[in-house]
Formats: C-alpha cells, structure tokens, sequence
C-alpha cells in the first residue's frame, strides 16, 4: 500500500531514538516499515545519533537510512518549544519516546498539535494525558492533526482487545457490549529506567488533584460516563479493596493489576470517542452500559496468598511514590537509569499473555472470551505498536478528524498489522470452547 503523499521533509521522525525504547522503535521501523520511507531519528547527541543510523544500517543495508535531526536544549522550555515547533513542522509523523513526559513531554506535543502534525507516544502517565487534552486538543482539531498518546503497551494492547471483542459481539450477535474484564494472565519483563523514573516521577510533576481528577471514571471520554442506572460491576467490593483478590467467572482468581487504573483511563475514553464520533458510532459503539475492569492473575501459581502479597507491593509502590523521603531513597536505590533497560537477550525471553471475558448487552448475556499475547522483550514490543501505528496512518484511510484519539480508533487495520508482526488476538464465543489450558 502506498504512503500517503504531503508536503514534509519527512514522512517519521523518531524522536528520543538514542533511548532504550527509542532505540528498539528505530530499529523495527529499519526492518519492518517501507523502504522508501523517509525518515529521520532525533534527539540530542549528534555521536549518540550516528551510532543508532549504523545499527540501522546493520540491520537493513537495502533501505534508506534515517536522517539525523539534533534538538537541542531539551530541559529549557523556551528553546526547547521552539526547537520541537521546527522538527515538528518537517514531518508527516513525530513519533516521540522521551519522558518522563509530565516533566519533557509537553513541548512536544503542543508542537504537533499547532502544526497540524501526527503524534505518537508511549507514555502511560495518564495525569500527561488529560492536561494535554485540556491545553491542546481544540489546536489538534483546528490544524487536522491526529494525535495517539498513550500508544504502546500502556495501553494499546488491552484497549484493541476491547474493540476485538465488542466487534465479534456485534458480528455474532448484533449488540452491543455490557462488561469487559481483561486479566493480565502472563507478565514476564523487567522495567527499564524510564518506567522507573516515570513512576518515581509521578507526583513531582503533577499534584495529587490532578492525578486524582485524571484517574476519576471516564474523566478523558469526550462525553459523559454511561448512565447512573447501570450495574455498579466496575466497583469493587470491599473485600477486593482491601486484599486486592476478586474471583471472575472463566478467569479465576486475579489480583491487582499494575496497569489497572491507567488501563481502563484510555479505553473509557475509547468507549466515549467510538460512542461519539460520527465515523464510528453507528459501527463500532460499545453501547451505553460498557464497563471495563483489569486485573491480573497472581504469580509464582496463581494462589490467594501470592495475590495477596503482590496487591499489598503495589499498595506499598503507591506510598512510596506519594512519600518524597521514601521517593528519593527508591530512587538512590534503583540501579537502572533512564536510557537504560533490562539485556536484550535476556529480554528476548519476555512473555506477555492476557485473557479476556466480555459479556453481551442483551439476550441471555452470553459470554465471549479473549486471548491475546506477544513473545519477546516488552519493550521491542513498544516500539512494534507504535511504529505499526505510524505506518496505519500513513497508509491508510482513517476518516478521522484532527483531535486526541486512541489506539481503538485505528480500528482492524492496526490489528491486522500487529497480528502480522506477532501480536496475536484470539476471540470466540464461550458456548464453543473454554480455554485450551490453565497454564
């Protein structure tokens, strides 16, 4: 399929390439996306730079190799603005991996939402999310440029797994979706420097209103949550606050999932952008009494005790991020710094598998299931959502305004290329088989 034709120097540009998930980015667009794309990386070491453009060159001598592009002055805002509004303004596509992006982030993205440029991130700093739509969404839908926060493994993979099983609800039985529960049944990854610092960072960059306003149920949906009337499945009891373990039907026992707020954030707002948009609604709305949830199985066998141990290590990361003593001695004590991340070989070992329950709207409730997962560094993975994301919009019709989307709004065609880079999305209906196995 052809790129799209535009008047830019450059169709891409990787911005943060010299990073740990930069880096992997650079490199899956080297031998995955069109080699007549025209690209560049950037970032602000020009010798850090040219280093990336040689492993590039390694790894696919038969394409055109990226362009470099320094930006200076990244931590002055003013030269910083001004630096990013001219790269901006030379590409299609900025694809941007550098963060912590509630202390780096915004310079860029105001950027492309006033040059009429596409964005890409992979933050999941969700409090990031819902200031920039505040400051800048009205630039976005102004200028005509589609703007994807929040786009790698936070959290792309269980928003598309939503859609996936809303649109085999509407295919098998066409209605709409009451319940979504996705369970993180298989994590296994180290976090790199970045996450760390992103989560350490948190509450240094944003006060604790703002982070509670942007967590609050369907505070990003560009239209109001479902009606009062609803069934209340998305609140947890009691019992699950305190121990963090809840028992679903079809997915067993689960505890708290480290993602879980910031999840389900982004695909409520997919459910009030897929509701809303005159492009979707009528083919892709979820209907008015969705409700999502997201857990994860406990580890080291998936007993009540290791559930209830790992939901008291998040409930303790939470004090440690809120607390600044206890903040700074975590962050003398973390070894891994931004840039940095977990061997790649040893990353290549990674494994992430999620499970999924949806239940129809109507009917009897019938019950339709979901399973999802990549094999290999989460990171790499990344870095396959979002370029894969870039070449969706270069190649396809979206029929989207300018504004804030999500990676749902991509639809099938961003499915369909991730199915074809390894990401796997499997659904069907309960009444035709359960799981193949409980491993």
């Amino acid at each position: 399929m052809p790129l799209k034709q535009h008047n830019r120097q450059y169709d891409l540009v990787v911005f943060g390439a010299t990073g740990y998930t930069g880096k992997y980015t650079a490199h899956y667009i080297t031998t995955h996306l069109p080699t007549n794309l025209r690209w560049a990386i950037a970032g602000r070491s020009q010798a850090k730079l040219e280093a990336v453009v040689a492993e590039c060159a390694k790894l696919n001598p038969d394409r055109l190799p990226p362009a470099v592009e320094v930006v200076n002055n990244q931590d002055n805002p003013d030269a910083s603005a001004e630096e990013l509004a001219r790269l901006a303004s030379k590409t299609f596509i900025l694809i941007t991996t550098v963060g912590p992006y509630g202390h780096l982030g915004e310079p860029a993205f105001r950027a492309c939402a006033e040059n009429g440029t596409h964005y890409l991130d992979v933050t999941g700093e969700v409090p990031f999310v819902a200031r920039m739509l505040r400051k800048y969404e009205a630039n976005a839908a102004s200028t005509g440029a589609l703007m994807f926060p929040q786009i790698g493994i936070e959290s792309a993979p269980p928003d598309l797994i939503t859609f996936s099983l809303a649109s085999f609800i509407r295919s098998q039985y066409s209605s709409p979706t009451s319940d979504v529960v996705v369970s993180i049944h298989k994590l296994k990854s180290a976090p790199s420097g970045g996450t760390i610092a992103s989560a350490l960072g948190l509450l240094e960059n944003f006060p604790l209103s703002e982070v509670r306003s942007a967590y609050a149920p369907y505070a990003l949906s560009p239209i109001p949550r479902p009606t009062p009337s609803q069934p209340r499945r998305s609140k947890p009891s009691l019992l699950t606050r305190l121990t963090g373990l809840v028992t679903i039907p079809h997915l067993g026992l689960l505890t708290t999932s480290p993602a879980g707020g910031t999840d389900a954030a982004y695909i409520q707002r997919s459910w009030g952008l897929l509701s809303s948009l005159p492009s979707r609604r009528d083919s892709q709305a979820y209907g008015p009494n969705f409700s999502f949830r997201e857990y994860m199985r406990p580890p080291r066998g998936g007993g009540w005790f290791s559930g209830f141990t790992t939901h008291l290590f998040f409930m303790f990361l939470g004090l440690v991020m809120a607390t600044p003593v206890l903040r700074g001695l975590a962050k003398r004590w973390v070894g891994t710094q931004p840039g940095q991340g977990p061997e790649v070989e040893a990353a290549k070992k990674d494994e992430l598998e999620y499970r999924a329950v949806a239940t129809r709207d109507g009917g009897s409730g019938e019950k339709v299931l979901c399973r999802a997962g990549f094999r290999g560094s989460t990171y790499y993975f990344t870095g396959i959502l979002v370029a894969e994301a870039a070449a969706t919009i270069l190649q396809e019709d979206l029929d989207l305004p300018g504004g804030v989307y999500t990676a749902a709004c991509l639809g099938q065609p961003y499915i369909d290329r991730l199915e074809r880079a390894g990401f796997h999305i499997e659904t069907w209906r309960l009444e035709d088989r359960g799981w193949e196995d409980d491993s």
